[in-house]
């Protein structure tokens, strides 16, 4: 009898949970209506980045010339009554033009703080690899603290504030690759692949027609806000949560989940940064798909996006054509499942 007794809250809060969740979902709606007008197919890539956008998570995005990775980025500002910046990173680029400089007043005999184009909500890295590593540095503090430092003076950035970079797998000549730490700050890193066929047939009915309609601002920063509120009370069982310390541990110390095979393979597991965000985009995905509550399911889903990019493999592995989706694929079928 006491144990029905405390279950009743419990279910009482989850159905208030979930119809908060259900007065929000029209926002989702109307954001991926108009990204649509634009953006055919490619639900997992708008997905990721709508889990980014609600789990305030930063999010690199990877593919070949021609996927609509800008695009993409751009229906999505376009769509939200927030600022946008979109920086081209190129060889010659310098930390200055993203965070800004001290600018000297001769009139005044002071100096001044110019702010660069880093202070907006939502900034477009677009191909984050054609910077030297000096000017993705310039990036750390911002992601991370959500703050800039110019000169002797710290401006911290306005909410909500999300960096969406892209990237070129393929080229080499004039890129620089990005260093561990900068891909880190990243919440997520989404390999994008090519249309489906009729997909396609689509997007080219489209380019050929020209008739793609604006895009108009849908949602506001308090919008966000609200989203991001709902999120954050989905609910996670424990079980579900030692499910997520369980899959990162497994990265860094595979034998003991009986996966020796791996030890060899993996040089650096991930951090305690990618349990945040494993427990954070699994709620994200929960709410995008109208429930509550996370599955294990939801964890499953987002972990190759959270981890592709924080389980660094050896030279071993890269002699034997292994990836790092190899090595997560092998450690979500054995770690056990709530």
């Amino acid at each position: 009898m006491e144990r029905n007794l405390t279950e009743r809250p419990m279910l009482a809060d989850i159905q208030q949970l979930k119809d908060r969740v259900a007065e929000k979902a029209d926002l989702i709606h109307r954001l991926n209506g108009e990204m649509s007008k634009v953006i055919i197919g490619q639900e997992q890539m708008i997905s990721r980045l709508l889990i980014g956008l609600l789990a305030g998570g930063h999010v690199l995005l990877e593919g070949v010339p021609g996927l609509a990775k800008t695009t993409a980025i751009t229906s999505l500002a376009r769509a939200l009554s927030v600022r946008f910046q979109r920086i081209q990173f190129t060889p010659d680029l310098l930390p200055a033009d993203l965070v800004g400089t001290m600018i000297y007043v001769p009139s005044t005999g002071s100096f001044t703080t110019r702010k660069g184009p880093i202070f907006a909500n939502l900034v477009l890295a677009d191909e984050i690899n054609r910077a030297p590593s000096k000017v993705q540095s310039a990036l750390l503090e911002a992601m991370q603290e959500r703050q800039v430092t110019v000169g002797d003076e710290t401006f911290p950035l306005e909410k909500p504030f999300l960096v969406l970079a892209t990237q070129n797998p393929i080229e080499q000549e004039g890129t620089y690759p990005l260093p561990e730490a900068q891909v880190d700050r990243f919440m997520l890193k989404v390999k994008m692949t090519y249309p489906k066929p009729a997909e396609e047939r689509k997007i080219l009915d489209m380019a050929l027609d020209g008739t793609t309609r604006p895009i108009q601002p849908v949602l506001t920063a308090e919008d966000i806000f609200a989203m991001q509120d709902v999120v954050r009370m989905i609910y996670i069982d424990e079980q579900v949560k030692d499910y997520i310390v369980s899959i990162i541990r497994a990265t860094r110390d595979p034998r003991s989940f009986k996966l020796d095979g791996l030890a060899p393979l993996i040089e650096f597991g991930a951090s305690p940064r990618a349990t945040i965000f494993l427990g954070t985009g699994a709620r994200a995905l929960a709410f995008l798909q109208g429930r509550a509550y996370v599955t294990p399911q939801d964890v499953k889903d987002v972990a190759y996006d959270v981890l592709r990019h924080r389980v660094i493999l050896t030279y071993e592995a890269e002699a034997e054509q292994k990836t790092s989706e190899d090595v997560i694929r092998e450690i979500l079928a054995a770690v056990p499942v709530p």
